[in-house]
């Protein structure tokens, strides 16, 4: 095969590797290009295994740029979030049309979640490089500390003290298969809709997390909210501001990151059109993090909603 051919051939992986690692579509894109010109430019006779070849070339690259992303996050209005992965429902759409199988989480095994990746940002970018690529994609640790220039053992603890953090005591928590997903939510859209705290503080994991990212361009909460009562009055006064303000309110149920979410756009009477996206965590029956990606430049790939799968009001 020629470069191009045995290239596209591994394009999509790469592009799985590198988005797991940086959070960013765009970022994870430049990546995956900058490993081509890599490959252009190597000898091609000299590579044993491509796709292990690109593997670390990608993941080398992707180091990099999470190194100098913290600095660049340092200087970031309010809290940043990934950019969501958003794909529409199967079927008519709708909650009601989401019964979920409760074997199918498990068979998403390269899958991040929303919340996994926000969790993430918690990370060194050697902790991320070793979990993404050992947990998610079952590269041994061998070459894992070849990519990182350290040792077996030592890319094997950082895997392990990245474990640990992302299951640590304050980090939201989603172990939930899309069934559950599916009456918590439908639990949640009820008492939105109905103005309903004590419903809201009944599907709240006490700690749980709310976190807006509006980049600075569109108006967000500068830091998190935590707790359910102060969630729950924080998204039910969200709710009650659009619907005072806009003219028309869709809210489509959809995937992000392969979870259940909600898509929605409020119309103004000037014609503004506020679009975002809300990413859940949730666990042991209850929402654990709500993540609402409310950043215009991050949300260039995802979808309007469609009239016709949004929720009834």
């Amino acid at each position: 095969m020629d470069a191009v051919t045995e290239f596209e051939g591994e394009r999509d992986r790469l592009l799985a590797v590198a988005y797991r690692m940086l959070g960013s579509r765009p970022e994870a894109e430049d990546a995956v290009q900058e490993a081509w010109l890599r490959y252009q430019a190597a000898d091609r006779a000299a590579i044993e295994e491509l796709p292990a070849w690109l593997t670390t070339v990608t993941a080398r690259i992707c180091l990099d740029v999470l190194r100098s992303a913290r600095t660049r996050r340092e200087a970031y209005v309010g809290p940043w979030l990934p950019e969501p992965l958003v794909s529409r429902l199967p079927g008519p759409g709708g909650l009601a049309g989401f019964a979920g199988d409760p074997a199918d989480r498990a068979a998403r095994t390269d899958e991040v979640s929303f919340a996994l990746l926000v969790v993430m940002e918690r990370l060194t970018p050697e902790q991320r490089v070793a979990f993404v690529l050992h947990d998610v994609f079952a590269v041994p640790f061998e070459e894992i500390a070849q990519i990182l220039g350290t040792t077996g053992a030592a890319a094997r603890q950082l895997a392990s003290r990245a474990r640990r953090a992302v299951t640590a005591e304050g980090a939201p928590q989603h172990r939930a298969d899309r069934a559950e997903q599916r009456r918590v939510l439908a639990a949640f859209v009820v008492a939105v809709e109905a103005g309903d705290l004590n419903g809201l503080l009944a599907v709240l994991a006490p700690d749980a997390v709310m976190i807006g990212d509006g980049g600075g361009v569109v108006s967000a909460a500068r830091h998190p909210v935590v707790g359910a009562a102060r969630v729950a009055r924080f998204v039910a006064g969200i709710f009650r501001k659009a619907v005072k303000e806009a003219t028309t309110i869709l809210v489509e149920p959809v995937l992000i990151n392969g979870d259940l979410g909600l898509l929605t756009e409020a119309t103004h009477p000037d014609g503004r059109a506020m679009r975002f996206t809300m990413a859940f965590a949730v666990a042991d029956g209850r929402i654990t993090g709500i993540f609402d990606q409310l950043n215009p430049a991050k949300l260039t790939a995802v979808p309007t909603p469609a009239p016709e799968r949004a929720l009834p009001r």
